[in-house]
């Protein structure tokens, strides 16, 4: 690749020059043609060829990398490059036949904190939506590092980002959530609402909540760990998000309860009544705006309410449940502007599974109008 990026002013001047159509056309000469050449190439990179060079730096000792002057830094911003490379599925499963998968997970386990939240981060990016790379991890036995790092890792950076690819990991897989039971998942969730970080907090709420939803029974033993008396506890949170996600959770419980099943609230329901009595007496005192930014709360609130009390909570009375042009489906302004996400893009896309990558997008090249 071109170290200065391309020449697009020669470009377009190429471009316009031979794109005279008052003029008859003429053949490129060699030389046009490989200046040509060299320019757009330069602008392309060989994914697979470099998701190959990506794996042999991860298949290194990282003593003989340190001796060879390679930094942390330098490994992160690999880590970085691979990440969007897998974006596409095609890529992601592919990193797996190339030999790739194996040496990103023993990065899980490098010496250096950064280094070992980025693996995470791209093992997320790899398994999020996408069932054969949640396969081969977990043939891979990737779980296994994850938890160890989500569970012990003295940084709790790594240990959100761990969590994370835990979620995405096993999200709509159900072999992978068997085994997140087995290995005592929901005890390392109940320690993760301990921590002191709110982003950490807020990641084990929504999978409790995924997995409750996912799986009723499950609730008998979220209640056995005395998960409810942590939830209710962050339903009081300072944290917003940590607030919706602590009340999801507990309306999963709540609607098991009055399924019929040995879940619910149990002895917590007092408890629960009082917390969201104090919710509706906050959410009154609020301000148009943060009332405007609390709806998901003020939804959750009543439906705990109505769920475990039987009646509509006071939120309706007051007025306070649904506000003037809620309800008014909001306009559409970004669908013009963006694209779907990449992602979801290639789980449809039947070409190529393996096209060349542009760098960045060139500029038009545009000649002068033909003539009227």
């Amino acid at each position: 690749m071109a170290k200065d990026g391309p020449n697009w002013d020669g470009l377009l001047k190429w471009s316009i020059a031979n794109s005279d159509r008052t003029r008859p056309t003429r053949n490129l000469s060699e030389e046009d043609k490989r200046w040509f050449m060299e320019a757009m190439q330069s602008q392309t990179v060989d994914v697979i060829k470099r998701m190959k060079e990506i794996t042999m730096v991860m298949q290194t000792p990282e003593q003989v990398l340190e001796a060879q002057g390679v930094t942390a830094a330098d490994i992160q911003d690999m880590l970085d490059e691979l990440q969007e490379h897998v974006e596409s599925i095609d890529m992601a499963n592919d990193l797996h036949s190339i030999g790739g998968l194996v040496p990103l997970l023993g990065y899980l386990k490098n010496s250096h904190a950064n280094i070992r939240a980025k693996a995470a981060e791209v093992v997320s990016t790899i398994v999020q939506n996408n069932p054969r790379s949640q396969q081969l991890v977990m043939e891979a036995n990737g779980l296994e590092p994850l938890l160890s790092s989500f569970t012990s890792d003295p940084d709790v950076t790594v240990r959100t980002k761990a969590l994370g690819a835990i979620s995405s990991l096993i999200r709509h897989n159900k072999p992978g959530i068997a085994a997140f039971r087995l290995a005592n998942g929901y005890a390392a969730l109940r320690d993760a609402l301990g921590a002191d970080s709110v982003r950490f907090q807020r990641k084990a709420l929504n999978l409790i909540q995924y997995l409750l939803h996912e799986n009723n029974s499950d609730c008998n033993v979220v209640n056995e760990l005395g998960l409810p008396r942590v939830m209710l506890h962050l339903a009081s949170s300072e944290d917003a998000e940590v607030r919706e996600a602590a009340l999801r959770g507990l309306l999963e419980l709540a609607r098991d309860k009055t399924g019929g099943s040995n879940g619910g609230l149990g002895e917590e329901d007092e408890k629960l009544k009082q917390i969201l009595e104090e919710r509706i007496k906050g959410i009154s005192l609020m301000s148009p705006e943060d009332l405007g930014a609390a709806r998901e709360e003020r939804q959750l609130v009543d439906s705990l309410w109505s769920t475990c009390y039987k009646e509509p909570s006071s939120l309706r009375e007051k007025g306070l449940l649904s506000l003037p042009g809620e309800d008014d489906p909001p306009p559409d302004v970004a669908s013009k502007h963006f694209e779907p996400p990449l992602r979801g893009w290639a789980a449809d896309h039947t070409g190529d599974s393996k096209p060349s990558v542009k760098k960045q997008e060139a500029p038009l090249l545009l000649g002068p109008s033909p003539p009227n």
